[in-house]
């Protein structure tokens, strides 16, 4: 069913186009919770294969989707997740051999132990059966997603953003052309065929009977929605509102390299730095070049009195700045009084998605790496590392700020629950 049979006056109701999608899904599930290892990985290879064959074609059909992008005036950051490269589809394709690499959680034992009474149990990793995504702007999460969810055992609906249908539609051709040369069926790695977007109320309201878990991955508001729509589990993040604390023991040229790079070598993605905090004891030192090369790169600066003084450029912070997700050349920036302000003001502040401490004192950094309640805490490093490719997973399908079951980059280990196996020799219980 093509998106314009779907989009016209009079076309089919919505629950005639999603109902055969979860059907087709939880067949598919059944038969990859039984596929080999060697028969997903021959799909993923011929994945990858297919993404780097049909550049020319994701390349075209993305121009499509810039351009349309461009007329209805989307966000810098939104046009940024949303244009492909060669570079791009390159490392779509990486990361599919990557996941290609990774070990088949499926099976895998957990744990195991034997019981006085003789019976032998085992915790063993099962897929979690349907997965649907939701997901804005980001044509890559097309093929990460159902490579992900192919790994793991799972089958995947995915519903994109409109102003990515013409990338996904392309990239999701490749996937199918990958399963079908495996033998696995076409319909384990689904596209929802609308741009209605009625179909993400329907996925999160009236899909039950079919989709296990949501993972949501696009903007604040699509977030929140789900959460608070869904009747099925979620995986997910409201938001990154990610921080440097550069300790007074922090060598000055590294804490200059990873603030610059957390902020703004992409600033559209949910690890760019939102915060910067100094403190007090190397303010005299680290602070003004710390500002300075900020403001000097095109990032503009909001910050307390403290950081105001070093730079008549630095524009007073408010309150509502250390609560923001800027994803833009903005960042916000304060003084504290050592590692355990940092930690205080991450503890009000922050979303619990990830957060850097640049120090030499080790001990310091082992206290701010055990108290800050993150999904991801670094130390000497980035925050744009907050990704399941830089994990060595391949990909991610998003970030978890949860605190049950996934937490972090969710790959395909995130992707899967267990069962107990029990074997016995004729126990019964009294």
């Amino acid at each position: 069913m093509s998106l314009a049979q779907t989009d016209t006056a009079g076309g089919p109701t919505m629950p005639e186009i999603m109902a055969p999608i979860g059907r087709a899904a939880v067949d598919a599930a059944q038969v990859l919770a039984r596929a080999s290892t060697a028969d997903k990985n021959a799909a993923l290879r011929d994945m990858a294969r297919a993404l780097r064959d049909r550049k020319a074609m994701i390349l075209e059909a993305n121009a499509l989707d810039v351009r349309a992008g461009e007329a209805a005036q989307l966000s810098a950051a939104m046009l940024d997740r949303l244009r492909l490269d060669d570079a791009r589809i390159e490392a779509m394709a990486a990361g599919v051999e990557q996941i290609e690499q990774l070990p088949d959680p499926v099976g895998t034992v957990i744990a195991e132990w034997q019981r006085p009474n003789g019976l032998r149990i085992q915790r063993v990793r099962v897929p979690l059966g349907v997965i649907g995504i939701i997901y804005e702007s980001r044509p890559n999460v097309t093929c990460d997603a159902g490579a992900l969810c192919l790994k793991s055992g799972n089958a995947a609906i995915l519903r994109g953003g409109s102003e990515s249908r013409h990338s996904s539609a392309a990239i999701h051709a490749c996937l199918v052309e990958g399963l079908r040369a495996a033998g696995l069926p076409a319909a384990c790695i689904q596209v929802v065929p609308t741009a209605d977007r009625a179909a993400v109320g329907y996925m999160l309201a009236s899909m039950t009977d079919f989709i296990d878990v949501i993972v949501p991955r696009g903007g604040k508001s699509l977030i929140a929605r789900v959460q608070q729509d869904a009747r099925v589990p979620v995986i997910g993040h409201l938001e990154g509102n990610c921080h440097v604390y550069v300790d007074g023991s922090a060598d000055l040229r590294m804490a200059r390299e990873i603030v610059l790079n957390a902020k703004l070598r992409r600033t559209g993605i949910c690890g760019a730095a939102e915060t910067l905090l100094v403190d007090a004891a190397c303010a005299d030192t680290h602070l003004a070049p710390l500002v300075r090369d900020l403001l000097d790169a095109g990032c503009e600066v909001r910050g307390d009195e403290a950081v105001r003084r070093v730079d008549a450029r630095v524009r007073p912070a408010t309150e509502e700045d250390w609560h923001t997700e800027y994803l833009d050349a903005i960042i916000a920036a304060k003084v504290v009084r050592g590692v355990d302000d940092a930690i205080a003001h991450i503890a009000r502040y922050g979303s619990a998605h990830t957060e850097s401490i640049v120090a030499g004192d080790a001990s310091v950094a082992e206290r701010f790496l055990s108290r800050v309640d993150s999904a991801i805490v670094l130390h000497n490093a980035s925050t744009q590392f907050a990704d399941g490719g830089e994990f060595g997973m391949g990909a991610e399908i998003g970030i978890s700020t949860d605190r049950f079951h996934a937490r972090g980059p969710v790959g395909v280990e995130q992707l899967t629950s267990y069962k107990y196996v029990v074997r016995g020799s004729g126990q019964l219980r009294t």
